[in-house]
């Protein structure tokens, strides 16, 4: 999720932007994760790589920032797997447009699996965009042998931010009633009820504020996505902590924010706990830029790149 934070336009990357990346699924939980794989430049099948998983912002799928850092990944000489977790874009689930943070986790750690089993692999590492940087919080404290991790433009969520953004405890409280009433639809029915997952001023949408990268389809707005949340999510959404994590992550970690970028706070808060080696990159920038703006990207990938470099080998 997001606070409404402006976007300052400069050119704009597209995924695969020029990479050729292949698709492949694998198991996670009780169904699959299907990603796009990007080969680095000059890929040698007789040659190991770093290799890293990567998961886009709240609601995304591959074919957006996950992408773009995907094939930047593979022209600095990284192989990326920017997925759709479960049920989202092209993966398993009947709960579509459902956000669960211990589910992400686990199709992330399913994801370093996969390439764990690749001869073309020497280590594994996660990269986390907006709100998936909470999601590789989750996934490394859960499993210490994740080698490096990552954020970008990091959403790092604590209960002090779901209330300013929601309401203070009424809001709150009266979101996760309404996902509480949509859950037992759903187990009644099987039927999802579904708001808009981003929206300019709908405020009974999960995001309100500016939001140009979603809604123009040359940025965000790719057929692949779908602009919805499913409301039985609510809970998830608003119990989600992942500030709390950073003090359970000792893998090797690089945060990248700005003072532009959501909750810099937080980011700073995050870094401050983490348990591992850690470096904090403050980059210049508003946070959508991070997504696709040349300038902002190149930067955050140039240093993700280093740091994945230096602790995957």
């Amino acid at each position: 999720m997001l606070s409404p934070i402006g976007v300052a336009m400069s050119q704009t990357l597209n995924a695969p932007n020029g990479a050729k990346p292949l698709t492949v699924s694998f198991s996670s939980g009780d169904g699959y994760v299907v990603g796009q794989l990007y080969l680095p430049e000059g890929y040698d099948y007789t040659k190991r790589y770093p290799a890293v998983a990567i998961g886009g912002s709240f609601n995304s799928v591959k074919e957006q920032m996950g992408g773009i850092y995907g094939a930047e990944m593979a022209r600095r000489g990284i192989m990326a797997l920017a997925i759709d977790y479960r049920n989202y874009g092209q993966s398993s689930g009947i709960m579509r447009q459902y956000e669960d943070a211990d589910s992400k986790a686990d199709d992330l750690l399913a994801a370093l699996a996969y390439l764990k089993k690749r001869t073309d692999v020497s280590g594994t590492g996660l990269l986390g965009i907006c709100s998936s940087a909470g999601s590789v919080l989750y996934a490394a404290s859960k499993d210490p042998s994740v080698g490096a991790v990552a954020t970008v433009a990091g959403s790092f969520f604590e209960p002090s931010i779901t209330s300013m953004i929601y309401g203070a405890d009424d809001g709150v409280a009266k979101k996760k009633e309404a996902g509480r009433k949509a859950r037992e639809r759903f187990e009644k029915t099987g039927e999802l009820e579904f708001i808009p997952a981003y929206h300019y001023t709908d405020q009974a949408a999960a995001n309100v504020g500016p939001m140009d990268y979603y809604m123009d389809p040359s940025r965000g707005g790719v057929p692949e996505w779908r602009n919805a949340m499913a409301v039985m999510s609510w809970a998830n959404v608003l119990d989600f902590n992942s500030v709390e994590k950073a003090s359970s992550v000792k893998s090797p970690t690089l945060i990248v924010h700005s003072d532009g970028s959501a909750f810099p706070d937080q980011a700073r808060k995050v870094y401050d706990q983490l348990a591992g080696p850690k470096d904090l990159y403050w980059a210049t920038g508003n946070h959508f830029d991070f997504y696709d703006q040349a300038p902002q990207v190149t930067d955050a990938a140039d240093h993700v790149a280093e740091h994945f470099m230096a602790t995957l080998k």
